[in-house]
C-alpha cells in the first residue's frame, strides 16, 4: 500500500464542526495543507484521547495552515452526541466526518475488511491535495498529537526549501542537510 505522493481521490461526506452540520468534498480540502486522522469509533477508549490531544494543538495547525478532518465509520449524528456528552470531545473545533458509507476509509486504505471500522490512521496532504506523510497504527497503540506537529512542520519546510531534506528529530530551526556526494558515508 504506497499511498505517499498520491492524489486525494473526489468525495463527498457530511462532518460536525462548531455545532453545525457542514458538507465537505475534496475541493474544500484543496489549497491548505490538511490532516485526515482516522480512528475506530465514537465512545470507545483511545480514541478521545487522541482527538482532544489533537484538539489542544488544533490553534497552532490553523495558524500553519492546515485544516483536521478527523474520520470514523460513524454517522454525524453520532459525532454531535459524542461532542455533546464527552468533555474530551466537546473540546473540538475541527471537522468530524462521518463515513458510515467506507468511501474514505476505503480511499485511504484503513478500513478493516468484515469489521467495518478504520485503523488508526494519520494522513497528511499538502495543497494540492497529495498525501505527504502516512502513519498506520494498531487498534491499542494511541498517538501523539506534538509528534505530528513536528512532522507537519518537517513536510511544509521540506516543500519550501527544494534541496534540503530534514533530518531524524528535526525540530523547526534546526540544521537541515543538504543531500550531495560530499555527505555519502560522513553522517
Amino acid at each position: 500500500m504506497a499511498l505517499i505522493n498520491t492524489p486525494l481521490q473526489p468525495f463527498k461526506a457530511t462532518a460536525f464542526k462548531e455545532g453545525k452540520f457542514v458538507d465537505v468534498t475534496d475541493a474544500d480540502v484543496k489549497g491548505k495543507w490538511a490532516v485526515f486522522f482516522f480512528y475506530p469509533a465514537d465512545f470507545t477508549f483511545v480514541c478521545p484521547t487522541e482527538l482532544e490531544d489533537l484538539a489542544d494543538i488544533y490553534p497552532t495547525l490553523q495558524g500553519m495552515g492546515v485544516e483536521v478532518y478527523s474520520v470514523s465509520t460513524d454517522t454525524h449524528f453520532c459525532h454531535k452526541a459524542w461532542h455533546d456528552t464527552s468533555p474530551a470531545i466537546g473540546k473540538i473545533n475541527y471537522y468530524m466526518l462521518g463515513d458510515q458509507n467506507h468511501d474514505l476509509s476505503n480511499q485511504f486504505g484503513v478500513l478493516r475488511e468484515g469489521v467495518g471500522l478504520a485503523d488508526r490512521g494519520t494522513f497528511v496532504l499538502d495543497p494540492e491535495g497529495v498525501i505527504q506523510l502516512v502513519e498506520i497504527t494498531p487498534e491499542g497503540v494511541g498517538r501523539n498529537a506534538t509528534e505530528l506537529l513536528r512532522k507537519i512542520k518537517a513536510a511544509q519546510y521540506w516543500a519550501s526549501h527544494p534541496g534540503e531534506v530534514c533530518p531524524a528529530k528535526w525540530e523547526e530551526g534546526e540544521k537541515t542537510l543538504a543531500p550531495s556526494l560530499d555527505l555519502v558515508g560522513k553522517i
